[in-house]
């Protein structure tokens, strides 16, 4: 089981601050913890991509956007073989629930709890303005095709990324497996979204 220490700033999946390890160790000896199951996206194509040959997975979000380029793409997204819509923008992002509060999230995605069993497609600055966060089924297989000026467009997962050229076709789909986490009972997801978002406080001034 793995447990995130944010050394950053927001960390929504690390909700623990490195300031707080020794309370957190304590807490894991006396057995004041659960593990949950979170799940995960993987990406798949009729070529090869190096970059993810041997990790071809993502806990976040997997998401096409422009290279090179101040222009916009267009995505072509199909799911489970019936097409959906060509996104005119910066990019697409498919998010799981771990990832619907991060990329997403700044994207104008929904939040979503953690055990929802589903993913979010989010386009990124999309020209088409109509264009709106999508929640799916997780079980749901996504292909994207990307067009545009340039030769290439990148694809990443979480922060690992790499050059594919457009008219390429890849598929999106939730992993085989799960991962498990550990989270502490002094915390919760709400809280965390409470505090994270700073709702129900009034920060205007």
């Amino acid at each position: 089981p793995i447990v995130g220490v944010n050394t950053g700033r927001l960390g929504f999946l690390s909700t623990l601050k490195k300031e707080e390890v020794r309370r957190v160790v304590t807490e894991f000896a006396s057995g004041a913890y659960s593990i949950v199951e979170r799940s995960l996206v993987e990406v798949s194509a009729d070529f090869d991509i190096p970059e993810f040959r041997d990790m071809n997975y993502a806990l976040n979000e997997v998401s096409v956007s422009r290279k090179d380029t101040t222009s916009m793409i267009t995505v072509e997204t199909h799911l489970n073989n019936e097409y959906l819509t060509s996104y005119w923008a910066d990019g697409l992002i498919v998010a799981t629930p771990t990832g619907s509060t991060g990329y997403s999230l700044s994207c104008g995605g929904p939040v979503i709890m953690p055990g929802v069993q589903s993913l979010v497609i989010t386009p990124i600055a999309p020209h088409n303005l109509n264009a709106r966060p999508l929640v799916i089924s997780d079980d749901t297989i996504i292909r994207l095709k990307v067009s545009g000026r340039e030769v290439n467009h990148l694809v990443s997962l979480d922060s690992r990324i790499a050059t594919i050229e457009n008219g390429q076709e890849i598929i999106v789909k939730k992993a085989p497996f799960t991962i498990k986490m550990i989270t502490y009972t002094s915390e919760s997801f709400l809280e965390t979204i409470r505090n994270k978002l700073l709702w129900g406080q009034d920060k205007r001034n």
